[in-house]
């Protein structure tokens, strides 16, 4: 789907009814915005939906040593 937005004062921009909708964004949500050469991407920041607690110690150690690997670390 493509759109066609006018750039406002204070470079405000305002996106359509119909896909703050479907996106189900509300105001006070937060957005990131991307660059990628001529292209601005804006993605909606949803709040994680399960909680740590859900999370065993083993599992919180073992994606921590995935992370450690990934960057080269030795420890």
């Amino acid at each position: 789907m493509a759109k066609v937005l006018r750039v406002g004062k204070k470079y405000a921009i305002y996106i359509p009814k119909d896909i703050v909708e479907e996106m189900k964004i509300k105001e006070g949500d937060l957005l990131m915005v991307t660059r990628e050469g001529d292209k601005i991407t804006l993605v909606p920041l949803r709040k994680p939906t399960g909680y740590w607690a859900e999370i065993d110690a083993d599992e919180v150690e073992k994606v921590g040593e995935e992370i450690t690997r990934s960057f080269r670390i030795n420890g």
